[in-house]
């Protein structure tokens, strides 16, 4: 590689990975906007890298000739992946590549492409030619279409994997199973979350704050971006024809991780404090309530329905505050007597089942478990389901009770 090539190489980013709104000053093209900006992250991929620059520059040359760049992002491969990359600018004049030394990585050689790119429709495919480069018409004709987001699934109509065992399908369809339990609201609005072929507006990403782990950039990009429309496209997962796979079992364990990660960023931490907090002030009433009306010392009415009757007076409780202070901001938005009542119903429905589930546990507690034989064993089984009961109660409510009066910005 001579000195003239080496100083086209990109510059890597460095600091947050955060998607720029303006992209910053080329640097050895021209400086207008582009429609279509697409990452090829890359890592001993020699064999493959001119092969698929070839294709990829074919197929957008006949349908935005000028108006897209190929930008491949490599972490200094052993085999000099970077630099064949490099010695194809001269010919594919849309080509840019960039060698990163400080990171390893394809999530954030994804997003280090993208900081750099100045297209307008951000996106990636692996440069192993494991994705067919010409499913990419189809998925630019879906972000045409009017979707933020075009995906390549392998699980819907006209999809597959070529030759995979048994053992690598049942270890990707766990991981999907596994991803559906702990961010279920990310994983479940893809059929195919693990895939790492896909296209994406910039607008719905820029400025969000990344923070990926391992090679699933996907669902970081579900979990924090602004996405709204999904389009997703059928094809077959191909087998390598030259190099080894990346597939290792330290890949599934920093997916689980990666997961975890997103699944604590996503929670409302400060806002389930305050609902908490004014929940543990429901349980005073709660039990304040429930030793009127049912201790042998006082009314003596049955547990179940003195339960009933002390849950829905906190109920009550709650609502008020939880309105005023946890969803302040939110039902502030809308102030009127109609809008307040319906957010009521809401919460009453929603505790309602919350409510059933309580009265299950204090019985089971109660009543089969023993505690009926315990000093004070009623109050502690009542303590005990409420407690299990309360992140069901505030998950729910954050999603239904609330969620109407959220106004978009």
């Amino acid at each position: 590689m001579n000195i003239s090539q080496f100083n086209l190489l990109l510059s890597a980013p460095s600091g947050a990975l955060v998607i720029p709104a303006l992209p910053p000053a080329p640097v050895y093209v021209g400086s207008e906007s582009l429609l279509f900006s697409l990452v090829v992250p890359t890592y001993n991929e020699r064999k493959n890298i001119k092969r698929l620059i070839s294709q990829l520059s074919h197929l957008l040359d006949e349908v935005m000739p000028g108006l897209y760049e190929l930008i491949v992002v490599d972490d200094n491969s052993p085999d000099g992946t970077w630099e064949v990359a490099a010695e194809l600018i001269s010919e594919y004049p849309q080509l840019r590549v960039m060698r990163r030394v400080e990171e390893r990585g394809l999530s954030t050689a994804v997003i280090r492409g993208w900081q750099v790119a100045r297209g307008q429709v951000l996106g990636v495919i692996d440069g192993d030619l494991q994705h067919p480069p010409e499913l990419l018409l189809q998925l630019w004709a879906e972000i045409e279409g009017g979707a933020d987001l075009a995906i390549a699934s392998r699980h819907v109509e006209g999809g597959g994997v070529s030759e995979w065992s048994i053992t690598r399908r049942f270890l990707s369809r766990g991981a999907q199973l596994l991803g559906l339990v702990i961010c279920p609201e990310v994983v479940s609005r893809v059929s195919d979350p693990m895939t790492g072929y896909f296209l994406v507006r910039r607008a719905c990403v820029v400025g969000r704050e990344m923070n990926p782990l391992g090679y699933k950039i996907l669902i970081e990009v579900l979990g924090r971006g602004k996405i709204r429309w999904i389009a997703e496209v059928g094809y077959v997962f191909q087998e390598r024809q030259h190099g080894e796979s990346k597939v290792t079992g330290k890949q599934y364990i920093e997916y689980i991780q990666h997961l975890l990660r997103l699944r604590l960023s996503l929670w409302p931490v400060s806002r389930f404090l305050r609902f908490a907090i004014v929940g543990f002030s429901g349980v005073f009433v709660d039990m304040i309530v429930l030793y009127l009306l049912s201790d042998p010392t006082t009314l003596g009415w049955g547990l179940t329905r003195s339960k009933i009757i002390a849950s829905e007076l906190a109920i009550v409780n709650n609502f008020l505050w939880n309105d005023a202070w946890t969803f302040g901001d939110i039902s502030r938005k809308q102030r009127g007597n109609r809008q307040r009542f319906q957010r009521f119903l809401k919460f009453n429905l929603v505790c309602l089942a919350g409510l059933i589930l309580n009265v299950l546990l204090l019985n089971l507690l109660f009543n089969v478990l023993g505690f009926a034989h315990l000093p004070y064993g009623r109050y502690a089984a009542n303590l005990i389901a409420i407690g299990i009961v309360t992140f069901w109660n505030f998950w729910i409510n954050l999603k239904l009770s609330w969620r109407v009066t959220v106004v978009d910005k």
